[in-house]
């Protein structure tokens, strides 16, 4: 059976280089460079890289980086733009919910939902998690945003999606307090012009129980800011304004 997400991303890859959402790369890359100490010496993995506009635009900066991503037609377009910018990224097609790598990066970056919080299952999600730590050296940082739960127990969901400017629609959004996961009917028209409708299931974290997941997984230490896009900083204190809210994890060394 074909998952939400893969039916989605299956030929979505123009269509979501042109969601507004995606229009911030290099304000939020700015801040990987601040995390990383702009150090061009440490390996830097991009878990659910999409198009790999973030791993495209640190390899412009001088960074390597290792971009993996469930959907082939997203990483085929991610070659296609590294080539055009004349940058090397390794690409590979991973489920991140699976081993991948042990102890070969001091950074992973995981961004607008990539494998994180998409997952149909909290195990699922936990999995993604506990391979991304696994992934890291000791002393390595988790960057990663999320869907904040604050959001939708202060905000109307079907008011936001109605006022979002993307290229697809999402209609009767319902979100179930028993487990904080938001169902809607997706509508979108992919990059050979048909128009499908799928029924997405995601999931939103509040600021404890995402710290509690990423310290049982092997992180010591967790900020939590609210995501701005095109602009992450810690200087954004998390508020129930913030549709998405942004992580540091370190590794326990």
């Amino acid at each position: 059976m074909t998952r939400w997400y893969e039916a989605l991303f299956a030929n979505y890859a123009r269509t979501y280089d042109r969601e507004p959402f995606t229009q911030g790369t290099p304000g939020e890359v700015d801040f990987v460079e601040r995390e990383i100490g702009s150090d061009r010496t440490r390996p830097i993995l991009d878990i659910g890289c999409g198009t790999g506009r973030h791993a495209i635009e640190l390899a412009r900066r001088g960074y390597a980086v290792t971009g993996i991503d469930l959907s082939a037609a997203q990483l085929a377009r991610a070659r296609v733009k590294a080539a055009d910018a004349g940058v090397h990224v390794t690409f590979e097609q991973r489920d991140a919910t699976q081993a991948h790598f042990v102890d070969a990066f001091d950074l992973a970056i995981m961004f607008c939902e990539g494998a994180f919080s998409l997952m149909e299952t909290d195990a699922l999600n936990h999995a993604v998690l506990a391979h991304a730590a696994t992934a890291l050296r000791p002393g390595g940082k988790l960057l990663l945003t999320t869907l904040n739960a604050l959001f939708p127990l202060t905000h109307s969901v079907k008011d936001f999606y109605a006022s979002a400017a993307t290229q697809s629609t999402a209609a009767a959004p319902t979100f179930d307090l028993l487990t904080f996961r938001e169902r809607t009917q997706l509508t979108f028209t992919d990059d050979a012009g048909a128009t499908h409708t799928i029924d997405t299931n995601e999931r939103y974290y509040t600021p404890p129980e995402l710290r509690g997941l990423l310290e049982g997984v092997g992180f010591a230490h967790v900020d939590i800011f609210g995501a701005h896009l095109g602009d992450f900083s810690r200087a954004h204190a998390l508020t129930p304004d913030d549709f998405e809210m942004l992580a540091v994890a370190v590794k326990a060394t």
